[in-house]
């Protein structure tokens, strides 16, 4: 195969690699807690007899960006947004814990209280079931109180309380799930003085103005890997040309 196809032939799979993670985080622009994903573009050697005289480009996502997104108030009881870049611990798909900042609360059919996608979220000593409940509050330490269905109004009985943890930002990465973990595959502690902010969601982080800038950046850089691969052709078509004039 041509060199010049091969590197701009993987120049384009690269650019839409690339462009994949621009469009999740626009997708994204809106979900609560989320946060967005660092993008670029590495030159690599194209190693193989002799010296490595080509080079191809190489995407790939270095890191997150954990900058907070703005706290919208909302005023409904089960939205909480935690402070200080704390983190909200979750269970995952696979049964381990993860960490998120979305905070759009709710309870499923048996009474598990999850995210707005429906992941659990974890308290003490586990998922958080609650038993049915007239009413139902969120302390700033996480603490969840309800009045059991059929009691007094000044009833309360303290249910459980939300696991916040607060490990640093180069412990941890993401999943393809979207949720965070530590790097090193620990549970991070406990962090008790942490404290979150009920009636309130904490927004994504996406510059949704940067990531469409970045999108039309994207979709130049790919025609450009197509022209250059309609020229390998008719370098080659010219190629075969001449020797069969010869």
């Amino acid at each position: 195969m041509d060199r010049m196809l091969y590197v701009a032939m993987s120049g384009a799979n690269e650019t839409l690699i690339a462009q994949g993670n621009a469009s999740n985080n626009l997708a994204n622009a809106s979900t609560s807690g989320f946060l967005a994903d660092f993008n670029q573009f590495r030159s690599m050697p194209v190693y193989g007899d002799g010296h490595a005289t080509r080079v191809y480009a190489m995407d790939e996502r270095p890191q997150t960006n954990f900058a907070s997104g703005g706290t919208q108030q909302t005023g409904r009881d089960l939205d909480v947004a935690i402070k200080d870049g704390g983190w909200f611990a979750v269970q995952a798909a696979d049964g381990g814990e993860a960490y998120t900042r979305r905070g759009d609360l709710k309870f499923d059919a048996t009474g598990l209280m999850t995210t707005g996608d429906g992941t659990p979220v974890l308290g003490n000593s586990g998922p958080i079931a609650l038993p049915p409940f007239e009413s139902i509050s969120i302390g700033s330490d996480g603490t969840i109180s309800i009045r059991p269905q059929g009691a007094q109004s000044n009833e309360l009985a303290v249910i459980d309380r939300i696991k916040m943890v607060s490990p640093q930002y180069d412990q941890m990465e993401k999943g393809e799930d979207g949720l965070m973990r530590l790097a090193d595959g620990s549970v991070a502690p406990a962090a008790f003085d942490q404290r979150l902010v009920s009636g309130a969601l904490e927004a994504s982080n996406v510059n949704i103005v940067s990531e469409m800038v970045n999108m039309i950046e994207l979709s130049r850089r790919f025609e450009m890997q197509v022209k250059m691969m309609k020229t390998a052709e008719d370098n080659a078509a010219a190629s075969a040309s001449i020797l069969r004039a010869t």
